[in-house]
């Protein structure tokens, strides 16, 4: 079975809920985001998942993300990798960007003074490989800009195709293959939030 990598977006946070990047600041999760946290563990402790006993998981050192990991339950089995870390601003946020440039838009402007996007991109490339080199799948719990290059990355696309594909806190996405080729099995699940 070719390897499949599973996307696991860190719970709400207060910016998040906002709608405001976050980049490398390491900002907490919500209450909302800690229950959140819980209900994806579940989901992935029950059938068709079964915890994921064969699976290699590994997570951002943000805290949002490992912390994320460690409610769903799989802290134990989790390695934190650089790789996995959130966009790089530069040591600006969003907010000091905007003040400076009001129609700033990421996908299309980058950061000064941050990570370019062929830097993230080269990034998720790395992911990638790393998730095709062995016969098994792999979980990852990260944030929402590295997810969604990482998927565009996975289906051969160029970085920029991330900003046409949404994906919510809290979100299980698969990436895997259709007919030898890859494909998205399933995006921003949010599902085990509905209970």
């Amino acid at each position: 079975m070719a390897p499949r990598i599973l996307l696991a977006r860190h719970g709400q946070t207060e910016w998040s809920r906002l709608g405001r990047h976050t980049g490398r600041t390491d900002i907490p999760l919500l209450e909302e985001g800690r229950r959140g946290a819980k209900l994806l563990g579940e989901r992935l402790h029950r059938a068709p998942w079964s915890g994921l006993e064969s699976v290699e998981v590994r997570t951002s050192p943000l805290v949002r993300a490992s912390e994320t990991c460690a409610l769903a339950g799989f802290a134990e089995r989790a390695t934190e990798w650089d790789a996995l870390m959130e966009w790089d601003y530069g040591g600006l946020t969003a907010g000091a960007i905007w003040a400076d440039r009001p129609d700033w838009f990421i996908w299309r402007d980058g950061v000064p003074e941050g990570e370019t996007l062929a830097e993230l991109g080269a990034r998720a490339d790395k992911v990638v490989e790393w998730a095709r080199s062995a016969d098994r799948d792999v979980l990852v719990f990260a944030h929402g800009h590295i997810l969604r290059v990482l998927g565009a990355r996975w289906l051969g696309m160029d970085p920029s195709f991330a900003a046409r594909i949404r994906l919510d806190p809290t979100s299980l996405s698969v990436l895997g293959w259709a007919y030898g080729e890859p494909a998205l099995d399933r995006w921003n699940d949010t599902g085990h939030m509905e209970l």
